[in-house]
């Protein structure tokens, strides 16, 4: 599962690792603890030229309750081919979820210790995810969930689940372009090992209220 991560990127930085020039609206707003139902960065296939703001939460344009968005914040790779909320969306709308870094909670006992993981190579990070369109009661929602797999080698302490990571240029604008399911398909799998790294951070993070840069700060 992913369910809390962060943003800190300039427009600059995220033009030049990507390599691309990117629409945006003023400065881009930076996020130490993004949560469900937050608004925050996407690249969509749709709009593939612009940074764009969505909800955190897929809603499915054909749902009723706008509110179900915030239980679908994450698309198991395993099972989102099939899913009637996903299985739209992976063949049409897929997106480029930008971040720095994602918390994990690693339990021991009754302890949950939260680590901050990002990439080893200090690059940003960037997450494979789903995006659909609701309409109703006078609003217009745009909306994501982001795809989980099983975990490579550096998360198996950790957790049993992780984001879809797409490092490099290449996997990137395939994920965006790619319109064939079955090439769709052989994209979610688990990362490659070792390309993430990590370390324990304060708790101030569990609550969504708290939202600074030293939750990113190592402890312990």
């Amino acid at each position: 599962m992913c369910g809390r991560y962060s943003f800190s990127k300039s427009k600059v930085q995220i033009e030049a690792e990507l390599g691309v020039s990117l629409e945006a609206e003023g400065e881009l707003i930076h996020n130490y603890n993004i949560a469900p139902t937050q608004q925050t960065y996407v690249i969509s296939n749709q709009r593939p030229g612009a940074l764009q703001l969505f909800q955190w939460g897929l809603i499915p344009s054909w749902s009723k309750d706008p509110k179900m968005g915030g239980k679908l914040i994450n698309a198991r790779a395993e099972t989102v081919m099939d899913k009637p909320s996903f299985r739209t969306s992976i063949r049409q709308r897929r997106c480029l979820v930008l971040a720095d870094s994602f918390y994990e909670w690693k339990k021991e006992g009754k302890e949950k210790t939260p680590f901050r993981i990002f990439p080893r190579n200090g690059e940003l990070l960037v997450m494979g995810g789903i995006w659909d369109t609701w309409k109703g009661e006078g609003k217009v929602i745009h909306s994501f969930s982001i795809i989980t797999t099983g975990p490579n080698q550096e998360m198996i302490p950790i957790h049993d689940r992780m984001p879809l990571v797409l490092p490099g240029r290449e996997a990137q604008k395939l994920w965006l372009e790619e319109k064939d399911p079955a090439a769709i398909a052989e994209m979610l799998h688990t990362p490659g090992d070792w390309i993430l790294d990590m370390y324990p951070v304060s708790d101030r993070v569990n609550s969504v209220r708290n939202n600074g840069v030293e939750l990113q700060e190592r402890v312990g």
